[in-house]
């Protein structure tokens, strides 16, 4: 018998591959248009949607561009008790708190923000794209396009996160957000969108990557230690790099 998550977690991604190349295409370009001005691509995501944007800069094969926007409040650190779960998923629904968050950086109409949320119903993913939009940033959302068509708006604003995006990236992961029928229970199992937002960020990223060669622009590639065609103090290069981007952009080391 194969592995049941095997063979919905790639229908997943074919369907992906299948349907959201170009918007994926879209946000790219968009995100690469950003970089090749001296701008910054923030990517934000709270809960389980921070997980993406660990997984674009640094890690190896990442450009300097992208800006991940962290804040550990919004990830957990436990299950229970201080830093855990319980808290992370009230303050994520608690309106007003990612502005206290964001005013911390100077975001750039040329700027570019990329929000993660499955659901695309909370406050923080919310509020992340309405605070860049009011700033004249475009807005790349990756969620649910079954929860964005189905679920009902829970902000004040009557908005869900799709409906501020200049370019929606569906995850195609169904509502639960699990995959999986175990006999006798309701409840599925095997979550779905991690793999899934994975999968569209590298694609994303990549295809930025290679828009940004075609423009002349320098690329400031995060390498592995273990490619040996590239000098050693490569990733200190990048660093450096990095961080001077971010000062340009008066962002706060």
């Amino acid at each position: 018998m194969s592995i049941e998550y095997f063979e919905k977690a790639d229908e997943v991604l074919k369907k992906i591959s299948s349907t959201q190349e170009e918007n994926i295409k879209k946000a790219a370009e968009i995100m690469a248009e950003s970089i090749f001005k001296g701008n910054l691509v923030h990517l934000f995501g709270s809960g389980h949607s921070v997980i993406p944007t660990l997984d674009v800069f640094p890690r190896y094969g990442g450009i300097v561009g992208f800006h991940p926007l962290m804040d550990p409040r919004l990830m957990w650190h436990n299950v229970i008790g201080a830093g855990g779960a319980r808290e992370l998923l009230w303050i994520e629904r608690q309106e007003g708190y990612i502005r206290n968050f964001l005013q911390s950086f100077e975001l750039k109409p040329d700027d570019t923000m990329v929000v993660y949320s499955h659901g695309g119903l909370n406050a923080a993913p919310v509020e992340a794209a309405m605070y860049a939009k009011e700033r004249g940033l475009k807005v790349v959302a990756v969620t649910s396009g079954e929860n964005y068509k189905k679920a009902k708006a829970t902000h004040s604003s009557g908005k869900k996160l799709g409906d501020l995006a200049d370019v929606l990236i569906d995850n195609c992961v169904p509502l639960e957000d699990a995959l999986v029928t175990v006999e006798g229970y309701y409840q599925k199992v095997g979550a779905g969108s991690t793999l899934a937002v994975i999968y569209i960020t590298q694609a994303f990223a990549s295809e930025a990557a290679k828009i940004l060669q075609k423009k002349g622009h320098k690329l400031s590639i995060f390498v592995s230690p273990n490619v040996v065609e590239v000098p050693p103090e490569n990733n200190d290069n990048v660093y450096r790099d990095y961080t001077e981007l971010i000062k340009k952009n008066n962002i706060t080391v």
